[in-house]
């Protein structure tokens, strides 16, 4: 699918005309075109070719002209021409947190800042802060932003990274003499972000797959080819690249490299340790005594032999996991049983509540919370407080229609800049579900946004701290929020916090989700879904959460609905 190539080409447009002092009413439709391609279900391809573009919500004849141009030619003139007409290093600004266009282009304008170095050397001299509209409070998140983007360039997040390692991995199983493939690394340990990715094959001839693997027509450059291992470059979904390394392994070894390569580095020493106290040798071949072979055709067999409970992947940190003598499930994707977070068209989703709950259906939950936006959110469409009264009553005639699964009438409330919510306590009230979360002014100091985000958490219509640090992936760093008093928080008042799946956010994170489960506080996995196709990433919340040591006990989406809704009414009746 091209569609997250195109929308990020379509973002990039509207940001490079913003840059340049273009209409406004230009740069939006770019962006609406940008965000209907990305929230869309169907392959962009398919739509083209059925002639169905123009019928799409933004897309006029001259987008979907552009569509087609990058369907047949790989590029879009129009864009191309954009990067033209602005210094080359100029567009790589938009990565670096809070460097948007109108900054960009003042400084451009005003200072010849033309790229990275450019703007170093303005923050470094002064003359940044000097410029109106800047101010020094400004520049120190430009610097603070700059440092956070070189930190992360190289990595690619579990979302982008996930879908490809299985896409790589199913084209590697059909080569002939293939009999096993797994997908290894920080991947297979739900790692929030990847450096690159690792696949392990079994086979016999371990040149002839390598050879398979170096031909793939994925492949971008190849960076080595051997008997036993090759390296190749990739294309990321969003124009980026990736290194896939495969390595081929004998079926006797195969347990022990996926243990070996699976990492982490930390935990593999912690276990090569433990080989060595009993005077055995273990590495990607196996655990040895001497040359015989003691494990290694399974990963179980690794940690049997060396008397230490089997781990899973996600727990494999060297984060306390050798200390626990018998450890618990952990949380499972088939444990939940329902999604509490997610937008329609009613505001910025782009599916009817209906689909969208027939989808959670088909997926086996019980139940779907539809969580539009609140009055404030004016970007997202969000719902004045008329509006809302009439999705309450339109969410509650939908239930009576639907005998497969529970619709709970919500929303996604902002946490006003003082603390405050955006609905008054009557439409909350009238609601079965409340996600609270932070959309704005999230610069706030440690202490201003903490004091704000408890003080919501006190209100006992809200469920859920969405979102809980308001970061996304590589783009925007979380904001500067005391987690522990937080956490408190949620204990005193039985509020839940929000693991959002969404893959930009990952938000709780692993460490978060530790903290919390240790504090005895509850998480709830919710994809944050404005599409049916959203609803896929349940399974990285999901993986974040084992990272965290999570239980299904410890997920209030793994409770029936009964019993979910004992859970609201207590919290309501206690506050």
């Amino acid at each position: 699918m091209k569609n997250k190539e195109l929308s990020v080409i379509f973002n990039e447009m509207a940001d490079l005309l913003e840059i340049k002092g273009e209409q406004v009413f230009r740069i939006n439709s770019y962006r609406r075109a940008a965000r209907t391609i990305k929230d869309l279900a169907d392959d962009i391809e398919t739509v083209a070719g059925d002639g169905e573009l123009a019928k799409l919500p933004g897309i006029g004849k001259s987008t979907a002209e552009k569509i087609e141009e990058y369907l047949n030619k790989g590029k879009i003139s129009k864009h191309q021409a954009l990067l033209q007409s602005v210094p080359a290093g100029l567009p790589a600004l938009l990565n670096i947190p809070g460097m948007g266009p109108k900054k960009i282009a003042l400084a451009w304008k005003a200072l010849d800042v033309t790229g990275v170095s450019d703007l170093k050397r303005v923050i470094d001299s002064g003359e940044l802060a000097q410029l109106k509209g800047m101010g020094a409070k400004s520049v120190e998140q430009i610097a603070a932003g700059l440092q956070f983007a070189e930190g992360v360039s190289d990595r690619t997040p579990l979302g982008l990274a996930w879908p490809l390692a299985e896409e790589l991995a199913e084209h590697m199983r059909k080569v002939k003499g293939v009999r096993r493939v797994e997908i290894g690394g920080s991947l297979r340990r739900g790692c929030e972000t990847i450096g690159d990715l690792d696949l392990l094959c079994e086979a016999k001839d371990g040149e002839r797959v390598v050879q398979a693997f170096t031909s793939l027509p994925h492949t971008k450059s190849v960076l080595a080819s051997g008997k036993t291992k090759g390296s190749i470059m990739v294309d990321r979904r969003d124009g980026a690249e990736i290194q896939v390394d495969c390595r081929v392994v004998p079926k006797e070894s195969f347990g022990a490299a996926l243990q070996y390569f699976t990492g982490s580095k930390e935990h593999n020493v912690r276990l090569r340790e433990i080989a060595v106290k009993k005077k055995w040798k273990l590495n990607e071949w196996g655990l040895f005594d001497g040359d015989t072979q003691l494990a290694g055709k399974d990963e179980a067999s690794i940690y049997k032999k060396l008397g230490v409970p089997f781990v899973p992947p996600e727990q494999r940190e060297d984060r306390g996991e050798f200390d626990l003598s018998k450890p618990e499930r952990l949380i499972t994707l088939k444990d939940i049983r329902g999604d509490l977070h997610s937008h329609t068209t009613a505001s910025d989703g782009k599916t009817d509540a209906e689909t969208m709950a027939r989808a959670a259906a088909d997926l086996g939950y019980e139940y779907i919370a539809i969580t539009d936006h609140s009055k404030s959110s004016a970007v997202a469409n969000g719902l004045s407080i008329d509006r809302m009264w009439r999705q309450i009553e339109k969410l509650r005639e939908l239930n009576k229609r639907l005998d497969t699964i529970t619709v709970l009438v919500g929303c996604e409330c902002d946490i006003l800049a003082d603390g405050s919510l955006d609905y008054p306590d009557k439409i909350l009230a009238a609601c079965d579900f409340i996600v609270a979360s932070v959309h704005s002014a999230m610069r706030q100091d440690r202490e201003k946004i903490t004091a704000r985000v408890t003080m919501a958490m006190e209100n006992p219509h809200v469920c859920v701290l969405g979102h809980p640090t308001a970061r996304l992936i590589n783009r925007r760093e979380p904001m500067d929020l005391d987690m522990a008093a937080v956490v408190a928080k949620a204990a005193e008042t039985d509020t839940a916090l929000e693991l959002n799946a969404s893959w930009q956010r990952l938000d709780l994170n692993d460490r978060h989700v530790r903290m919390a489960v240790d504090a005895g506080v509850k998480i709830s996995i919710n994809t944050d879904s404005h599409s049916v196709a959203q609803f896929d990433q349940m399974k990285l919340g999901v993986a974040t959460a084992r990272r965290g040591w999570a239980r299904a006990k410890d997920v209030i989406n793994t409770l029936p609905l009964p019993s979910l809704r004992n859970w609201i009414a207590a919290k309501r009746e206690r506050a």
